[in-house]
């Protein structure tokens, strides 16, 4: 047994809808790694229900896993605005989330996150961000959200430690500098409160001041 098995063992289970979708993400979808997991998607759940948000913004949808669990646990009138970049699985999306018992309160939005922020920020207030999308373009994500959210909101931002890459000095690709470049941003901005969970490839948890 694992470290990541005892873990699965020892939390809340994996409702079955989800454990479904990722095994048919692995089968069916490159990159695979990107679709959240049982453990980060027990705390993606908790996280939710513990800030209680009024409307959930989501940069990145790939299958649909996170969607689901902020979905889960989101409190009654919350809603999901969540963007996805690729749209030759936006059909397969639209039937996922029509399927889900809370399904109608996800909207999809397919197109290039940085191309459709400046409407959805403009149109709506959100107090929940998660952030997986791109990651050459965290940092420009973040400047455009912070200012448009209420104190008290959060920012949630998968894959910040980047499987180490960040400490590695031979590591120069565009991907590990844009997660770089949005760590020193946060750690360097005293509008907001911030700790990195080590959980999976690394969690930071943002939180307006």
């Amino acid at each position: 047994m694992t470290l990541d098995d005892y873990i699965d063992c020892h939390i809340d289970a994996e409702p079955p809808a989800l454990r479904h979708l990722y095994r048919q993400t692995h089968l069916h979808r490159l990159y695979p790694r990107m679709c959240t997991d049982h453990a980060q998607g027990r705390m993606l759940a908790m996280l939710t229900r513990m800030i209680r948000p009024c409307r959930i913004l989501e940069l990145g949808t790939f299958t649909g896993y996170s969607a689901l669990c902020f979905a889960e646990a989101m409190p009654n009138g919350c809603s999901i605005d969540t963007v996805e970049i690729d749209g030759e699985y936006a059909s397969d999306l639209r039937a996922l989330f029509d399927a889900d018992p809370r399904g109608t309160l996800i909207h999809l939005h397919i197109g290039d996150a940085l191309e459709l922020l400046p409407e959805l920020l403009a149109k709506n207030t959100y107090d929940l961000v998660f952030i997986d999308a791109n990651k050459r373009h965290y940092a420009d994500y973040y400047k455009l959200i912070l200012p448009s959210l209420p104190s008290g909101a959060f920012i949630l931002a998968d894959n910040t430690l980047w499987g180490g890459k960040v400490l590695d000095d031979d590591a120069h690709d565009a991907q590990t500098e844009g997660i770089r470049t949005f760590n020193d941003l946060v750690a360097a901005d005293t509008a907001v409160e911030k700790v990195i969970i080590p959980e999976r490839d690394g969690l930071t948890i943002i939180r307006k001041r």
